[in-house]
């Protein structure tokens, strides 16, 4: 069993798809659009929005999608900001550094990587979609540390 972040667009999950495909050094990135949906009453810019994306990175799973406007009136509108926050754990300090870097471009950072009192190598950003990430190398082991109560 996995848990996966999943996020949605307002139309541009296509552009989140290539940016995070390239700044993530993406294995594999696979997509459906709704015109590809047989049986579906929707306009061509509908037609061309994506259902459903998955987007694996070493050994990692993130999934995205766009939601269509006639959904966002059942589902509530979506919005850009921090409803989702994406935490990258147990990747060493180089690996950190350089998907901090690519993230961030366009992006605002909220506290670079650097070593931190429970981790080697930590940092949070605002990438240029609103989405937040977290990195932190020694989570498992921070953890670790406490009893469950």
């Amino acid at each position: 069993m996995n848990a996966v972040a999943y996020l949605q667009f307002d139309g541009n999950a296509k552009e989140a798809i290539e940016f995070y495909e390239k700044a993530l050094n993406a294995d594999k990135v696979r997509f459906l659009t709704f015109g590809q949906m047989p049986n579906l009453d929707l306009s061509p810019e509908e037609k061309n929005m994506i259902m459903d994306a998955y987007i694996e990175f070493s050994g990692n799973v993130l999934m995205l999608s766009d939601v269509l406007p006639s959904m966002q009136q059942t589902v509530g509108k979506v919005l850009r900001g921090n409803n989702v926050l994406i935490s990258l754990i147990g990747a060493d300090d180089k690996q950190n550094k350089e998907w901090f870097a690519n993230l961030s471009e366009g992006g605002q950072t909220i506290m670079p990587v650097s070593r931190v009192p429970w981790s080697g190598s930590f940092g949070m950003l605002v990438d240029k979609f609103g989405v937040v990430w977290k990195f932190n190398s020694d989570a498992r082991n921070f953890i670790d540390g406490f009893d469950s109560k």
